[in-house]
Order: C-alpha cells, then sequence, then structure tokens
C-alpha cells in the first residue's frame, strides 16, 4: 500500500510539473499569437487564430486537405512572420513610423528581446484598441479617439496643413534672405555680397545641427512639446535678426533659429506619417511636400517684393508674422507620436487604478534617455564614415543640393545684374524651378508604378531598395540638363527671358526627384538604421549648400554665368554614373555592407524565433505536419538570403517622399524632408 501510495504521490507530482510546465508554454504561445495577430492587425483590427495557424475552413480552397499547409498556404504564412519583423503593436510600420522604433530601440540597447518585452502579463498591455476607465468617453474615428489614424479626416487634413505651413515657413527663412542681401551691404558697408552670404550658411549648419540635437526629443517627449518649444523659440530669435544693428548678429542668430526650426523640417513628415494609414500615406506625404519643398523657391521671391517695397528688415517681420502664425496652428496639433501616446496612457492606467502591473511595449524606450541621445548623436557619423554606400550617395546629394543653393546667388546675378531686373521680379524667375518641384510630386503615382514594375522579393512582396534608384536616374539626368540649358541661356540677354527660365522646370523636377527617392532608397535600404543614414546625410549636404553660395559670386564673376554654370552641370554629369551604380549593382553594393549584413541576421533571426512560437502553436493543437511544414519553411534562408531585398525595403510608396520614415530614431521618421 505504502509502495502504490508513494508511486500514486509521484505520479501527481508530475502531473503538476507537468501542468505547470503547459501553463507555461500556453501563456508563451497566447503571448506569441496575440503578438502576431497584433502585428498583423492593421489599427485595431486583429486577424482571427485561423488566419495565423492555418485552422481548416470549409472556405478556403488554399488548405491542404491533409491537414497540412499547401505551398501556397506556406508562402503566404511565410510572408506573415517575416512581415511580423516589420510592424508594431498598433499596427504603425516599424520602418516609416517611430512607433516601430521604440521596440527597436529597446532590443539593441538593453539586449532585451520583442518577446521578452511581451512577456509581461498581456491582459495588461495598453494598446490603442483596448477598453479601459479612460476609454469611456472615447469612440473610434470621433475627434477624441487615441489612435492618430482613427481621427476624423477633417482634423487629420487639418494636422496637416498645420505642419506643412510650419515647415513651409522655416524653409522659406532661408533663402528669403537672399533677397535682402543687396540691403544689407548697404546697410553695414560691406565689401562684397559674399560676406552677406554666411547668413545663408549660417542658417543651413544650424538646421543640420538642429536634425542632429533636437529632432530626437520627440522619442523622448513626444512631438507635440517638441514643436511647441521649437517654434516659438525659432519665432522670438526672428526679432533679433530685425533689429539687428551688424551682420555678425544677423549669422549668429540665424544659426540659432535654425537650430530650433529643424525640428519641425526633420519631425513633421513622421507627424504625417502618424495619422496616415498605409493606403494614403503616399498621397499625404505627396501633399506635404507641396510646402518644404517649395520654400526655397517661395522665399527669393516673396522676400523680392518685400525688400523693394519696405527693405530688408521688413523680410524679418514678415517671418516673424508667419512664424507666429505657425505656432498658433501647431498649438492646435494634438500628440500624434504613437509610443509618447501609449506610454502616457499606461502611466495614467497606473495612476487612476494603483495598479503598477499595467504597461506598454515602448516603456522600456524611454529608460536610458542620456545612452538614447548618445547612439542618435554618434551613430549618423559613424554610417557616414564607415559605410562605401553612403560616401558616394552622400556626396552626389550634397553636390545637387549645393549647386541647387547656388542658385538663389546665381539668378540674382543674371536678372539683376545682367537683365536689369528689380529684386521683386527677379525672384519670379524661380517660377520654373517651383513648377518643376510640382510636377514631380503630380508625377508620383507614375513613378510609383514604374518602381513597383520592378521583380518583387518572394519573401517579403516587396520591390527591392534598387527600384527607387531608377527614379534617381531620370532626377540626375533632368538636373544636369536643366542646369546646362540654363547656363546656355542665360546670357547674351537677346535670348529671351522665357528660356532660361523654363529651364528651370526640368532642375526643379530633377533635385525633387533626387531627394525624394534618394531619400527612399535609404530608408529602404538601411531598414531600422535608415535614420542615421539620413541624418549624416543632413549634415554634409547641409555643409555642402552652405559653403558653395560663398564662392557664387566670385565664380560667376570670373567664368561669367554662362560658364560658371556649365561648369557646374557638366560637374552634375560627371556624377549620374552614381545613381546608376546604385540601379544596376546595389544588391551587390548592400551585401558588402557590415551594418545591412547585420541588420539582415537580426531581421532572419526574428523571423525564425516568430515562425518557431508559431510552429509551437500549432503543434498544441496537435497539427504536427504544418508545424514541421513552417520550421522547414525557415530553416532553408540563410544569412543574406533573399540577395537583400527584403532588407528593410518597406513599401516605396510610403517611402517616396522623403519620410522616412524612420525606423530607428529621430528621423524616423524623422523622415528627414530634403530641403
Amino acid at each position: 500500500m505504502d509502495s502504490e501510495k508513494k508511486d500514486e504521490l509521484q505520479q501527481q507530482q508530475q502531473t503538476e510539473a507537468s501542468s505547470l510546465s503547459d501553463t507555461s508554454e500556453t501563456d508563451d504561445k497566447a503571448i506569441d499569437l496575440k503578438t502576431e495577430q497584433r502585428s498583423h492587425g492593421r489599427h485595431g483590427e486583429q486577424q482571427p487564430l485561423a488566419t495565423l495557424t492555418g485552422h481548416k475552413h470549409p472556405h478556403n480552397p488554399s488548405q491542404d486537405p491533409s491537414g497540412g499547409l499547401s505551398e501556397e498556404s506556406l508562402t503566404a504564412l511565410s510572408r506573415r512572420t517575416t512581415a511580423a519583423s516589420h510592424l508594431s503593436s498598433d499596427g504603425h510600420d516599424a520602418d516609416d513610423a517611430d512607433g516601430g522604433r521604440g521596440a527597436s530601440m529597446s532590443r539593441h540597447r538593453t539586449g532585451t528581446s520583442f518577446g521578452s518585452t511581451a512577456s509581461r502579463m498581456p491582459e495588461h498591455e495598453v494598446t490603442f484598441d483596448d477598453a479601459g476607465t479612460d476609454d469611456d468617453d472615447e469612440t473610434k474615428g470621433g475627434r477624441n479617439s487615441e489612435n492618430p489614424r482613427d481621427w476624423p479626416l477633417w482634423y487629420r487634413g487639418w494636422v496637416l496643413f498645420c505642419v506643412a505651413f510650419s515647415t513651409w515657413v522655416t524653409v522659406l527663412y532661408s533663402t528669403s534672405y537672399t533677397a535682402s542681401i543687396p540691403g544689407l551691404v548697404l546697410e553695414f558697408n560691406l565689401a562684397n555680397q559674399t560676406i552677406a552670404t554666411l547668413g545663408v550658411t549660417s542658417y543651413l549648419v544650424g538646421l543640420a545641427v538642429g536634425s542632429l540635437v533636437l529632432a530626437p526629443l520627440s522619442e523622448l517627449y513626444g512631438r507635440r512639446p517638441v514643436y511647441l518649444i521649437c517654434m516659438a523659440c525659432f519665432t522670438i530669435l526672428v526679432i533679433p535678426t530685425g533689429v539687428a544693428t551688424s551682420l555678425e548678429e544677423i549669422i549668429v542668430v540665424r544659426f540659432f533659429g535654425a537650430v530650433f526650426g529643424a525640428a519641425m523640417i526633420s519631425n513633421s513628415p513622421g507627424t504625417v506619417v502618424d495619422i496616415s494609414n498605409e493606403k494614403y500615406r503616399a498621397l499625404c506625404m505627396s501633399l506635404f511636400s507641396i510646402a518644404p519643398f517649395n520654400g526655397p523657391v517661395t522665399g527669393p521671391l516673396i522676400g523680392g517684393f518685400v525688400y523693394q517695397a519696405y527693405g530688408w528688415r521688413w523680410d524679418n517681420w514678415l517671418v516673424l508674422i508667419l512664424g507666429a502664425v505657425a505656432f498658433a496652428l501647431m498649438f492646435t496639433v494634438r500628440e500624434t507620436y504613437a509610443p509618447a501616446l501609449l506610454r502616457a496612457k499606461a502611466q495614467r492606467r497606473r495612476k487612476e487604478t494603483g495598479d503598477d502591473r499595467w504597461w506598454s511595449r515602448y516603456d522600456d524606450a524611454a529608460s536610458s534617455k542620456v545612452q538614447l541621445f548618445k547612439e542618435n548623436m554618434a551613430r549618423p557619423f559613424v554610417l557616414a564614415v564607415t559605410e562605401p554606400i553612403l560616401w558616394f550617395f552622400n556626396l552626389w546629394i550634397s553636390l545637387i543640393y549645393g549647386i541647387l543653393y547656388l542658385c538663389f546667388v546665381a539668378y540674382p546675378i543674371v536678372f539683376s545684374q545682367h537683365r536689369g531686373w528689380g529684386p521683386g521680379i527677379s525672384g519670379l524667375a524661380f517660377v520654373g524651378i517651383g513648377i518643376g518641384t510640382l510636377l514631380a510630386i503630380a508625377a508620383e503615382p507614375l513613378l510609383r508604378r514604374l518602381i513597383n514594375s520592378h521583380p518583387k522579393d518572394p519573401t517579403t512582396g516587396r520591390v527591392a531598395p534598387e527600384a527607387s534608384a531608377s527614379a534617381m536616374v531620370i532626377g540626375a539626368v533632368l538636373a544636369a540638363t536643366g542646369q546646362l540649358v540654363f547656363a546656355q541661356t542665360s546670357l547674351p540677354v537677346t535670348i529671351h527671358w522665357a528660356v532660361p527660365i523654363a529651364a528651370g522646370i526640368p532642375f526643379g523636377a530633377g533635385n525633387t526627384l533626387v531627394f525624394i527617392y534618394g531619400s527612399s532608397y535609404l530608408t529602404s535600404a538601411y531598414g531600422i538604421y535608415s535614420a542615421s543614414a539620413m541624418a549624416g546625410n543632413a549634415v554634409v549636404r547641409s555643409l555642402f549648400g552652405g559653403t558653395l553660395p560663398l564662392a557664387g559670386a566670385a565664380m560667376y564673376a570670373a567664368l561669367t554665368p554662362r560658364w560658371a554654370g556649365t561648369l557646374l552641370g557638366l560637374l552634375e554629369v560627371l556624377f549620374i554614373p552614381i545613381p546608376i551604380a546604385f540601379y544596376k549593382y546595389g544588391d551587390r553594393i548592400r551585401a558588402r555592407s557590415p551594418i545591412i549584413r547585420r541588420m539582415r541576421e537580426e531581421e532572419e533571426e526574428n523571423e525564425a524565433k516568430r515562425a518557431r512560437r508559431l510552429a509551437r502553436a500549432l503543434r498544441r493543437q496537435g497539427r504536427e505536419g504544418e508545424a514541421a511544414a513552417l520550421e522547414r519553411s525557415v530553416s532553408g534562408v540563410g544569412v543574406g538570403g533573399g540577395g537583400g531585398a527584403d532588407v528593410g525595403s518597406g513599401d516605396i510608396a510610403e517611402n517616396s517622399v522623403a519620410t522616412a520614415g524612420d525606423a530607428e530614431k529621430g528621423n524616423a521618421q524623422r523622415g528627414q524632408v530634403a530641403i
């Protein structure tokens, strides 16, 4: 009897231990499946468990009647597991939104994985679509909805207008200054215009510094406080330039004003991504881009008429008025940054309920602000120095950018000095560039079709990053053509003025295509590191854009506008092979990149982990064949599989207008509008 009781007791203990193990594994399974569901669901629309596990459905023709997964279903399921690594819990794309950045940065910084974060009690995780004590007065799709993508259409349109207008003001200020340079020369008895051009240089350098220093703060504190504080400081710093008594004052104050203004330029594309659904994101980004991309063009146009009528100081007073209006508009914009919203919601739940178990998956992202800030500051420079892709890419983009800003020196020389136009009328010469910019943005659907016509990666279902390089090639050719035509027709004055102005159309269109799809290429190629790559590019191109105009006046005086412009056009022709090389050999170039290889390994490792979790869930349901098939589908994926086509490729339609989106830090979606 004693022996029987002892055996019975041991059997009971083993049963309890097995039960505990099963419970633990079941919890893991539930968490994994919940993560899979949330990852694949868009904006709170969770997919049924059967969709993720391959559960038989009487009306599912793709289901293998033998109980296993058919090849079609297996491919789709494998694609879902791959896509899960690109999606965050709230339905925001990790490649194009800051929402995915928090989890990514948490994993790299603390060593904890996405799964370990989710191992906290899932029923206490706050999301946009959960019910709670603070959601009683909120209705999905209403003004008070927590998810920015569920806000009413009119309010999202209003947010789009507000951020576009505010970004336009900060960009306009960079070039409206050029119209008032003659007044500065007279006011301060300057020896030449080159010295006065330092005001443009200091502003562009300030934009670069601000993008690195201030833009990442939105990841820590949200977008709204960064917008309001920086826009207020930007507006206030216009006042000293309006009452300045020396050029030195103007140069210094413009630098600090640009540092704060950079917050709008670097973060506003992220706001557009925050509020736009995937289907309409390309359209939203195109509409937004009209304002910042035309800022450099409208600056000298508006500034010229203001200077001619009221003097150079009123160019500053106009920006002061516009800045105050922009601040008032931004005051009406709610917080849109998903991690900040969810962190605040979790904190609010903990306070209201007294239960510390409430959490969000972005809590860890703010745990080491100093370390995060250091990473954001250092990584752009590390990538710019160590990545061969960025060596050539940054050089080419910087040349294009520098020549664009050199035009703001060249056009007044051609149309004011040689053709005798007044400051206001000469500003109208930039209309050609503005028209070209608008045409490039309007052509986005056609270019998207061209890009999406390229072969897609079978794993991700997306085109390779090199597809966007095809639009870069078109832009490079148009920019060089426009520059050469303008140079050869600018003089003599017997050539009708409409010809050099019309040359600005292909020039403006080409520059816009290069900036937009260049950003798209970096976003696709570098995935979670795209923000750092684009931030480094912003610094280098701003230095070029700020320094080349300093040599513009002397160069055009020594070589004449015709031959100086021709020299610049030939330089652009000389660099056309760079985008062509990215288009033809980009996959091989990326395969040799250490950072991209490391990113690819991490993506494949995450894919394998998710597949194993899903296979475990299938085995729990007694579907061993399906589980084994799923494991085999990912076991053959080696490091570097897919030729790199799946590395952070993202949807070209989403990334086609600079945004970035960013997946890793400030630009993310900082997006880094190329201005």
